[in-house]
């Protein structure tokens, strides 16, 4: 298991306790009362730590290694019922973004989301989980699939942001999410959208227009990351926590703000910690979200899409 900074207090009790364990374990020692106090503490740890988690460890946790990303989800919530669909029919199969249809229960899904690497040779496969012209053309091919054929929208959002390459920017990529963003807006199946991690700039938004908008708890949503945030208004990445804060990122600033339909609870210790009980949470609130939509004909859905849009940013004095 890996530790972030804030977390190394958890992580002395953990190798505390494991020891007094070991010690029981090897000897005739009694060491049953001394683990269950080690064990008590490191519980109370937890809570105070991720009780008061700051915008800027929040971002850290939804970048944290062992967190799932999106293929997790999919094999875990789908099983052996997710088929992969690739190619934009254009250009190429992009990686970084990855979709396929698969099954709730009896509900079947078109699954879509951008997909990190595991390690250095899978992160350079996956481009980073940043997709190209081609990935966000292959999500609306997508889409207008499961519109054809009245199959409801899941995308999964997890990225540091559209990839920036200059052939990126000369095969469209700026046109690419317009487009996915004009016509998810109008799409006549219902779209749920879920941030399991990062949610960057127009990456985030090129398939994150949707009927419902859910967020992890510990994952975040804004227009630009905190380190280029910091670099832009300080011309320094040292001032991060303090970008991170005013950037209004967070789940609970996003609710707040209305901008997002709801908050995902994750287990304590984030997604990674227990990684079953996340996909558990995730299954059941993709399901819900759907089932508030189910009966909704295709017109009522994108009247009700276009006005819950069009009310966001909305000031009344």
């Amino acid at each position: 298991m890996e530790y972030l900074e804030f977390e190394l207090p958890i992580k002395e009790l953990q190798e505390q306790y494991e020891k007094a364990c070991k010690i029981g374990e090897e000897s005739d020692v009694d060491v049953s009362n001394t683990c269950k106090q080690i064990e008590l503490k490191l519980e109370e740890t937890k809570k105070e730590i991720y009780k008061n988690l700051t915008p800027w460890q929040r971002v850290q946790l939804s970048r944290h290694p062992n967190r799932p990303y999106t293929l997790d989800y999919i094999k875990a919530i789908c099983g052996d019922s997710f088929l992969e669909l690739h190619g934009d029919r254009n250009f190429k199969d992009d990686k970084a973004m990855i979709g396929g249809l698969g099954k709730i229960g009896d509900q079947s899904y078109m699954f879509i989301g951008q997909q990190k690497g595991y390690n250095t040779k899978t992160r350079q496969y996956r481009n980073f989980g940043m997709a190209n012209p081609e990935g966000y053309r292959k999500a609306l091919r997508l889409m207008k699939m499961a519109e054809k054929f009245g199959v409801p929208v899941v995308t999964l959002i997890d990225t540091p942001g559209a990839y920036p390459g200059l052939e990126a920017e000369e095969r469209g990529q700026g046109e690419a999410i317009a487009r996915n963003i004009l016509e998810m807006t109008r799409l006549e199946v219902p779209i749920i959208v879920v941030i399991i991690g990062e949610g960057a700039s127009g990456g985030a938004l090129g398939i994150g227009v949707g009927d419902k908008v859910l967020m992890l708890e510990n994952t975040w949503y804004s227009v630009i990351s905190p380190e280029s945030c910091s670099s832009i208004l300080w011309r320094s990445w040292e001032f991060k926590e303090q970008a991170a804060e005013a950037l209004k990122l967070t789940a609970a600033d996003m609710k707040k703000l209305k901008l997002i339909d709801q908050i995902v609870k994750e287990p304590l210790g984030g997604a990674h910690s227990d990684k079953e009980k996340t996909y558990h949470l995730v299954a059941n609130a993709i399901e819900k979200a759907y089932r508030s939509m189910e009966n909704l004909s295709p017109k009522e859905l994108v009247e009700k899409r276009m006005e819950k849009y069009s009310e966001m940013g909305v000031y009344k004095g």
